[in-house]
């Protein structure tokens, strides 16, 4: 009668070999398993199991000691001794060698099977034997599971190539692009800290960085990029009109009932008159705040600082932050003009940074806005459609200051 023991010889038992030996009890795959591909399969996803490479190296000498090249059967049990062990691995010293089996155990990979004694052998008896040793049907059983856990870290592994590449071409990019605007537009103070980025990319890039680095590194990349193509390319239009005609061509291009609206509710308060829409007239779309929290504006603060000088004499004090620049902003609103309810939308829509950095623009060409607060819902509307950025008004002021 033959009996499979569960406990390992002279080792405490816990949870997780209770869990490992529990495993022998599912089904074996309906066909076999080629011992390499398994071992191929778990070296690939091996991170994942806590294994390292050397624990792969002693479990490729001990899966060596099964005859067949396919798993299959009832038993797939090993008995070789430490001795034999370490001969094929050209060596390796015993107690090396036994914690690298110990981590291959804990990870369910094989599981003990102890003899009375600790010892490893078979004994056979008329056509049956009873074998002690190292069980590797783990292996066949979990061969599944290794499989898809090998995809997805290969699938990571070419995803993450993918980005280093794109990140290493920005890079390139950016570099070209800086010395070509130093050549160029020597006038623009932005050169110095978009070169310190390019070269901090390129000796990040010389070591082996994980995806959240790469992610990160790309983020910050693309925003520079954006900056650089607002400063070279001619197809973008500066975000303000720079005199009346294009001030008025502007309104005429963005006369939307929403802005008419606007434009009528601030004359009417302008000239103390209260006036009523009649039912005939469509009401003003309704902003719909975004109830995720706004990202930090692409633009540098001390790049708005530099563009839009105005703002500083309302500043009772250095403007260090975003949440001291939004309070300046803020307390400037009034003057402006803007009703509670524009900035109130503005800062729902682009968020509260992002819209300070409209006003604080809006503020250096303020004599040549006709009406602060419809021309503020314009662009509001406009970022709701995802057609807005503050990046090219800000850019258009660095253009005229030079």
């Amino acid at each position: 009668m033959g009996y499979s023991p569960v406990t390992p010889f002279r080792r405490a038992v816990d949870a997780v070999h209770l869990e490992n030996v529990r495993v022998l009890d599912a089904p074996r795959p309906a066909h076999s398993v080629n011992k390499w591909e398994a071992l191929r399969e778990l070296a690939t996803a091996r991170t994942s199991y806590g294994l390292s490479d050397r624990d792969m190296t002693v479990l490729q000498a001990l899966i060596s000691f099964y005859p067949a090249t396919d798993l299959e059967g009832a038993e797939m049990i090993v008995y070789p001794s430490n001795a034999a062990i370490c001969d094929r691995l050209n060596g390796m010293p015993c107690s090396t060698m036994r914690r690298h089996m110990a981590h291959l155990v804990h990870a369910g990979i094989v599981v003990r099977r102890d003899s009375p004694n600790g010892k490893r052998y078979v004994r056979r008896a008329g056509g049956d034997q009873t074998a002690y040793g190292f069980d590797l049907s783990p292996l066949a059983i979990r061969f599944a599971e290794f499989c898809e856990r090998a995809e997805l870290i290969r699938a990571d592994i070419e995803a993450q190539s993918r980005l280093r590449e794109t990140v290493s071409l920005m890079r390139r990019d950016l570099a070209g692009l800086v010395a070509y605007g130093r050549e160029s537009r020597p006038d623009l103070g932005l050169w110095d800290q978009l070169g310190d980025l390019a070269i901090l990319a390129a000796r990040a890039l010389r070591r082996k960085l994980g995806i959240e680095d790469l992610r990160a590194m790309f983020g910050e990349l693309k925003t520079a990029l954006d900056m650089v193509r607002t400063v070279f390319d001619p197809v973008v239009s500066e975000d303000m009109s720079t005199n009346n005609a294009e001030s008025e061509q502007h309104y005429q291009n963005s006369n939307t009932q929403s802005h008419d609206f606007e434009l009528r509710e601030e004359t009417a308060k302008a000239a103390g008159v209260v006036q009523t829409l009649s039912a005939q007239e469509p009401v003003e779309a309704e902003i719909v705040p975004s109830t995720e929290e706004a990202p930090l504006p692409r633009v540098p603060l001390g790049l708005v600082l530099a563009s839009c000088t105005e703002i500083h004499s309302y500043a009772d004090g250095p403007i260090r932050h975003w949440h001291d620049f939004v309070r300046v902003v803020a307390g400037v609103r009034p003057m402006m003009g803007i009703s509670p309810s524009a900035w109130e939308d503005a800062k729902s829509v682009m968020g509260p940074e992002e819209a300070a950095i409209v006003l604080a623009a809006m503020l250096e060409r303020f004599a040549e806005i006709k009406s602060p607060g419809g021309y503020l819902r314009s662009l509001t509307n406009k970022a709701a459609r995802g057609e807005f950025s503050s990046g090219p008004m800000v850019m258009a002021l660095m253009r005229r200051a030079a």
